[in-house]
């Protein structure tokens, strides 16, 4: 039993689907999958294991931020042997190709914490998508229904959500970076040493450039077309 998810051995699965929010993490359980039990409420953080579609499937909330995911990033890998971990989050655009709901396939991310300096001494360490896990997912949003248009490139994973630096996104931007959000680095990175699959597929639930945003309710509630692409990457083969 680990100690920010406290769950029995067994009861998470080798798949686990990552919300920051812990009310996300309940909506997908009671939306996708079937006979949904809560294994963990710990600190309001939610967990659920489940199926889809025949596959056993974990949701698991991670909160904000690198230092919260790689509490449970750390703990679903190491203590619940977990092989998968699908983020499945939202993001600000930081360029006007993207709207508010379109879906950001991570290949990578870039971050301006200092969390992987430490870990590397100092250098620089570029945490990148599992191919095998990225390359079904575009596949998965070739192929399902969806209202959203989809991009796969990089996120930046920033320690600030109200920054009173907005400036420095700009080199970001004109490097390629399409979306920022505050978590993905941090998975990418742990999903590496413990040489596991990660991915992070995030909605646009806000316009950095317009201003447009969604509600908290619409955040928790109405992501579905990237749930529906994260089930069918991390179940693919």
């Amino acid at each position: 039993m680990s100690t920010h998810i406290a769950a029995e051995p067994g009861q998470i699965a080798p798949i686990v689907l990552v919300p920051g929010d812990p009310l996300r993490a309940r909506w997908i359980a009671e939306t996708f999958l079937d006979d949904a039990e809560l294994y963990s409420q710990t600190r309001g953080m939610l967990g659920f294991t489940g199926t889809w579609e025949g596959h056993r499937v974990s949701v698991q909330g991670s909160g904000m931020g690198q230092p919260s995911m790689a509490i449970y990033a750390n703990e679903l890998f190491d203590s619940y042997d977990v092989q998968t971990v699908v983020r499945v989050g939202s993001c600000g655009a930081l360029t006007e190709k993207l709207k508010v709901r379109d879906i950001i396939i991570a290949n990578g991310a870039c971050t301006d914490s200092g969390i992987n300096r430490v870990r590397f001494h100092g250098l620089d360490y570029a945490p990148v998508a599992d191919f095998s896990l990225l390359r079904a997912a575009v596949e998965a949003s070739e192929s399902e229904p969806l209202a959203s248009a989809v991009h796969v490139g990089l996120l930046l994973s920033s320690d600030q959500f109200y920054s009173t630096r907005p400036e420095l996104n700009e080199p970001f931007v004109q490097h390629g970076v399409l979306g920022v959000e505050m978590e993905t680095s941090g998975l990418y990175t742990l999903a590496a040493y413990y040489g596991r699959r990660a991915l992070s597929i995030c909605t646009v639930s806000d316009h950095i450039l317009t201003g447009e945003e969604t509600t908290a309710v619409e955040r928790e509630q109405t992501f579905g077309d990237m749930i529906r692409i994260a089930l069918r990457a991390a179940t693919a083969g």
